[in-house]
């Protein structure tokens, strides 16, 4: 039985402290207030001074209010009756169904040991051809989506809840709009996914406490699935909120600040949860994908910036499209060599023509002359940007490779693009090459074969 405690000594906004004796960091504890019981966690520990965030607010405690310890951390409830559920940051059901109490386990427990993990090797398809062509998602990758406020982020996570191909789909909301909210659920509902999905939402009315247990309640769910086989994919949406609410708590605490306001453990509060990431040797996975808002589109931001020495790689969503320069994924190498022969070719060979169309716009709008060169990649450019880099595009990895293809053909001769003369053989558009050659009657045999023309030469020839 635990000691109950009816004497607290301070309230200072959302935190009360009391005199305890045996208590552990995080554990929970319960206040019987006016207004009934709410829920409480500690959140610093001074010698015999204990200080709790009440989850709740602390609106209604007052000083001659009863403490009682619960001798354990949150906890989640983990089973498959989770699946198609919505509860809170607090593990509280949003969608009107049954409380869940059975099979609990903690959240925020340590990531996994290094033994068990094997290297990355297996691609996450998710229909997103700027993402499966060119940085494509691995099994038990953890990356950032970098934005800004106004850009579609939430549209593009629920586009890779709903086409992922994995088995679970956990997906943690941190200080969301109340639309943003409903925008998952009725979204996830009408196209069938929310039957495989795991929703913890918090939203910007509820308390600041909850918004940080949030990611740790999806992953302590994600490491039980699993450890059952299961391969897990976490979306959480926004980490930016998370590491405000990290500050507003740590204000509170009077800790002395770091970098902006913020606490000087960012770096290890964000990294406890990226490196939750994992792909077990003889069970399931875990794969995390976030979504960081960058205030001011400022990368150097404490948030984005510890977020990049955590992470592999990073997603930039500008202009309502994934850029391809800035986007990486550091372990595409370990997977886009094994999808189809062509992939590595095709994702090198279109950036590169893409970083040359770059070019040529900046020469167009400074009223240079455009030769046939520079038209050609203008036209390249507009095509692959409709094709591909939209977010409405939603096709497969194979047709969005024969896509790529055919935008290049659509545009250049094969010697023009520098692809290897096998690879074009085999993969280039039937007919294009001939329809190439009838354009240029008058060459020789030998001047069609010549490789790639420069800019310089085709402004001669002009």
């Amino acid at each position: 039985m635990r000691k109950v405690y009816s004497r607290i000594l301070q309230i200072v906004g959302d935190v009360i402290t009391v005199e305890a004796e045996g208590v552990g960091n995080q554990e929970l504890a319960e206040i019987n207030t006016s207004r009934g019981k709410s829920l409480a966690q500690v959140i610093k520990l001074d010698g015999n001074k204990v200080s709790l965030q009440v989850f709740a607010g602390s609106r209604g405690v007052s000083t001659g209010d009863e403490v009682r310890f619960l001798g354990h951390r949150m906890q989640v409830s983990f089973s498959d009756d989770l699946m198609g559920r919505i509860f809170d940051g607090s593990g509280i059901p949003r969608d009107n169904g049954p409380s869940l109490a059975d099979s609990m386990v903690e959240i925020g427990g340590p990531s996994v040991n290094p033994a068990k993990r094997i290297i990355p090797n297996r691609m996450v398809r998710t229909g997103i051809p700027m993402i499966d062509v060119f940085n494509s998602l691995v099994v038990s990758q953890k990356l950032p989506i970098f934005s800004v406020a106004g850009e579609p982020y939430n549209e593009l996570l629920s586009r890779i809840a709903m086409q992922a191909e994995v088995d679970v789909i956990i997906l943690g909301g941190l200080g969301l709009k109340y639309d943003d909210f409903l925008f998952f659920r009725d979204t996830l509902e009408e196209h069938g996914a929310l039957s495989r999905s795991i929703l913890f939402i918090h939203t910007a009315s509820d308390p600041t406490v909850e918004c940080i247990m949030v990611p740790d309640m999806c992953l302590a769910v994600a490491e039980q699935f699993a450890l059952k086989g299961k391969n897990v994919l976490v979306l959480l949406t926004d980490m930016t909120n998370f590491a405000d609410a990290l500050k507003e708590v740590a204000i509170t605490m009077e800790q002395i600040p770091s970098n902006r306001g913020y606490p000087g453990d960012l770096y290890s509060q964000l990294a406890s949860r990226y490196e939750k990431a994992v792909d077990f040797s003889d069970a399931g996975s875990i794969t995390v994908l976030a979504v960081t808002t960058m205030p001011g589109d400022d990368v150097t931001h404490p948030v984005p910036d510890n977020t990049g020495y955590i992470t592999e790689g990073q997603f930039y969503l500008r202009n309502g499209r994934i850029e391809p320069f800035g986007s990486l994924s550091r372990l595409k190498q370990q997977v886009n060599g094994k999808t189809r022969e062509d992939h590595r070719t095709v994702m090198d060979t279109m950036i590169q023509l893409y970083a040359d169309f770059k070019d040529t716009k900046e020469k167009l709008a400074m009223g240079f002359q455009m030769s046939k060169w520079d038209e050609k990649l203008l036209k390249y450019g507009s095509l692959f940007e409709d094709k591909l880099m939209s977010l409405k595009v939603n096709i497969p990895l194979e047709k969005a490779l024969d896509l790529g293809w055919e935008i290049m053909a659509e545009c250049f001769s094969p010697e023009e693009t520098g692809v290897r003369t096998e690879m074009a053989n085999k993969f280039w558009p039937k007919g294009k090459i001939a329809e190439e050659q009838e354009s240029r009657p008058d060459e020789t045999e030998e001047e069609q074969n010549e490789g790639p023309k420069t800019v310089e030469d085709l402004s001669k020839q002009e």
